[in-house]
């Protein structure tokens, strides 16, 4: 299909906070989907994503691509196996971006290229599904909204719970006032991760294009315990958990509480459980004070389990009648006393999410997104506040737009320096 159509009312209807209803649009996109062409780039989460792509009527996954020849392969064959159609299998994105054919590309990438890439694809014509966090410093968010705007793409976060049926009901019963009005949000993320030891310096594997992966970023040697997943504890490549999975709870305590930019943010924490390379905190208390008396806590705990009410990842609003708690894929609803008044499951969104993003495309309607970039970039934004709190030790001040206040070494930590030839530009 061309990028291009004629617009289509085949969309259902909204929920809070513009989420479409997604079994409307499952129905109008199994009764009338053209088929959009997809590229699916990183062969470790992306190889989910992918599949994912394939459950949504009318898409053609044309491409798998990885920079590591193994994982190339592997996802070559996963999601050929699923679609009975073997995708071409690149190691260069760019190759995707120079297809007319493609219509979308889904990054899935190490977080020091979510931006970069996704701006790339915009200004080649593409529409883009990224994975949160949306990017690794706040200029390139500012930059990655920038560029949906210019190019008119449809540049979707992957929020998912912004799709998700039953986080949609949940939302609207708690902006309806169910708790009254809410002004607390408590959201947390709980793992048992291990350490990631002392890395050796040493030359890169053979299937693996290290100066290609390390794209934006500027260069450094290759160390033995940094690829694939360390590079996260690694404020080089990585925003820590805070960015990594707490993304999610803060895009949903925005939701709740209907906010946008803090205006106090400050953090507390550190790396306690083992000693090696990571550099980011895997004990980490971030809070967030808005305008209009709210307040937003986060509490990361990398190597520890449970967390709050039990659950590895959730969020807890308070009200003046009475609390509502989000897991993974569900919802709980308790009076001021605590005890539960209703209850619900469901699942994440994750095909519901690509969907969404596969119906924008179809009627040229970027607004329709559940989670556009401009949403994905003020919760991303929420995580890198945390970090840099933390890393500057200091608490922060923001205006109305996020930006930080009165403080050099802080506002230093807005952007990033870049290899030569990589920086983003709109």
């Amino acid at each position: 299909m061309s990028s291009e159509f004629n617009r289509r009312q085949f969309l259902a209807g909204t929920l809070v906070g513009g989420a479409v209803l997604t079994s409307g649009l499952r129905a109008a996109a199994q009764a009338d989907a053209e088929t959009v062409t997809v590229g699916v780039v990183g062969m470790n989460r992306g190889k989910a994503l992918a599949l994912d792509f394939l459950k949504a009527p009318g898409c053609r996954i044309k491409y798998v691509c990885d920079l590591d020849n193994n994982r190339r392969e592997e996802g070559k064959a996963a999601i050929g196996k699923a679609s009975g159609t073997t995708p071409e299998a690149v190691a260069d994105f760019r190759h995707i971006l120079d297809d007319p054919e493609v219509d979308a590309v889904a990054f899935a990438l190490p977080v020091h290229w979510h931006a970069p890439a996704a701006i790339l694809a915009c200004k080649a014509g593409k529409h883009v599904y990224v994975e949160k966090p949306c990017c690794h410093n706040p200029r390139e968010g500012e930059l990655l909204v920038e560029a949906a705007r210019k190019y008119n793409r449809a540049v979707q976060m992957g929020a998912q719970r912004r799709s998700s049926a039953v986080i949609n009901e949940g939302m609207t019963k708690l902006l309806g006032g169910a708790i009254g009005r809410a002004y607390y949000a408590r959201g947390w993320y709980a793992a048992q991760r291990g350490g990631m030891g002392r890395g050796e310096v040493m030359d890169p594997p053979e299937q693996l294009d290290y100066d290609l992966w390390q794209g934006p970023a500027p260069r450094r040697p290759y160390k033995s315990n940094v690829i694939h997943y360390n590079w996260h504890w690694l404020w080089h490549y990585g925003t820590g958990e805070a960015g990594n999975n707490g993304t999610h709870m803060f895009d949903l305590g925005r939701w709740g509480l209907g906010v946008d930019y803090p205006l106090r943010v400050t953090s507390a924490g550190g790396r306690y459980r083992y000693d090696d390379d990571q550099e980011t905190p895997d004990t980490h208390m971030i809070t967030y004070d808005f305008e209009g008396g709210k307040t937003l806590t986060w509490e990361g705990l990398s190597c520890n389990q449970p967390g709050p009410e039990g659950m590895f990842v959730g969020i807890t609003f308070y009200g003046e009648n009475g609390s509502m708690i989000f897991g993974h894929d569900s919802y709980v609803l308790r009076d001021g006393s605590g005890k539960v008044v209703e209850e619900a499951k469901g699942d994440v969104g994750g095909v519901d999410h690509v969907v969404n993003l596969l119906n924008a495309i179809r009627t040229n309607t970027p607004e329709s997104l559940n989670c556009q970039i401009e949403t994905g970039y003020k919760s991303t934004l929420l995580a890198h506040l945390g970090n840099i709190a933390h890393r500057t030790g200091r608490v922060l001040r923001c205006d109305d737009a996020g930006h930080i206040l009165d403080d050099t070494e802080a506002q230093a930590l807005w952007q990033r320096e870049y290899e030569p030839g990589w920086e983003p530009t709109v």
